[in-house]
């Protein structure tokens, strides 16, 4: 994933910054709890494509 287009990226949702987490390969909205996938290094901002996130999910950890 290119780090310079996660600088103009925003949670479809809310437009809030998103947060990469290399080892799930997703983008994740903290406010929204939302987990984008990105596949081959390409983000799928579809919200039905989004795994809602547990409150506690370690994923939301900054």
């Amino acid at each position: 994933m290119d780090l310079r287009l996660l600088d103009i990226l925003a949670c479809p949702i809310c437009k809030g910054s998103l947060r990469f987490d290399k080892q799930s390969a997703q983008l994740i909205c903290r406010a929204d709890r939302l987990a984008f996938p990105v596949h081959d290094g390409i983000p799928v901002m579809l919200e039905e494509e989004a795994k809602v996130l547990d409150a506690s999910d370690p994923l939301l950890d900054a």
